[in-house]
């Protein structure tokens, strides 16, 4: 079994805080006994603030099991129903970095497909008949390895269905790198640990103030993606940020 630290909290208020998920923990408890992401800021709230019981932490929203980034946690339930609200009303804009196994056309484009919600013969698919739901997303093209046939992309994430992206990227031609369950499954997929998938943006309003807080990452937490990439990443973001929100 992996040990996992305590993940590193990026902010904290009395209200909520923004933490980095490492690629192979899960966001909260499922059915396998280990850390999650959840239940590891817990116990570190309860030890930090001398509780003698569980500490409240609401869970707002979650990222793949092998997906590394960032998220946000709420620390009363009046933050989480208003966090909650903001995810369901798409005030909140969620950023991710990735690796396709194939380089898109054009510069840039829009995915708007209807997804399952549930699995179908173990993975999400894309549903063009009646019972699917919307599933949206816009890419940017930040670098291209002609060589290896493989793309670093920003993904605006306008919906958030289950494995959306993952499940997009294969539908479209272009499946992640590393991706055990909608990738190709090859050598090459086998040389990275993890799907080369990462939450690098998160922006939304404050729960009780209402400003506007936002977060960026770099992919360093996750060794699927190249050296390079967030050097890459960090110089479109110091140039085009703010066209982003």
């Amino acid at each position: 079994m992996t040990a996992y630290a305590i993940p590193e909290i990026l902010f904290e208020d009395n209200h909520l805080l923004v933490a980095v998920k490492p690629p192979g923990l899960p966001s909260q408890s499922g059915s396998f006994a280990g850390p999650d992401m959840l239940g590891l800021l817990k116990r570190d709230l309860a030890v930090r603030h001398h509780k003698p019981g569980e500490a409240y932490l609401g869970l707002v929203h979650r990222l793949d099991q092998p997906t590394s980034g960032l998220m946000v946690f709420a620390k009363t339930s009046k933050a989480a129903s208003r966090l909650s609200e903001a995810f369901r009303t798409r005030a909140v804009k969620k950023f991710y970095l990735a690796v396709t196994r194939e380089i898109p056309e054009g510069l840039q484009g829009v995915m708007a497909d209807s997804i399952t919600k549930k699995e179908v013969d173990g993975k999400v698919q894309i549903w063009p008949g009646p019972g699917g739901y919307p599933a949206e997303l816009k890419w940017i093209l930040l670098d291209k390895d002609q060589v290896k046939g493989e793309a670093l992309l920003l993904i605006d994430l306008i919906t958030g269905r289950k494995h959306q992206i993952r499940a997009q990227m294969e539908a479209h031609k272009i499946p992640l790198l590393g991706d055990r369950r909608y990738g190709r499954g090859d050598a090459r997929d086998l040389e990275v640990p993890t799907v080369a998938l990462h939450a690098c943006g998160l922006s939304f309003p404050h729960p009780v103030r209402k400003e506007p807080l936002t977060f960026w990452l770099p992919p360093d937490i996750n060794p699927s993606f190249p050296k390079e990439a967030a050097s890459i990443f960090q110089a479109y973001l110091a140039e085009n940020s703010s066209k982003l929100l």
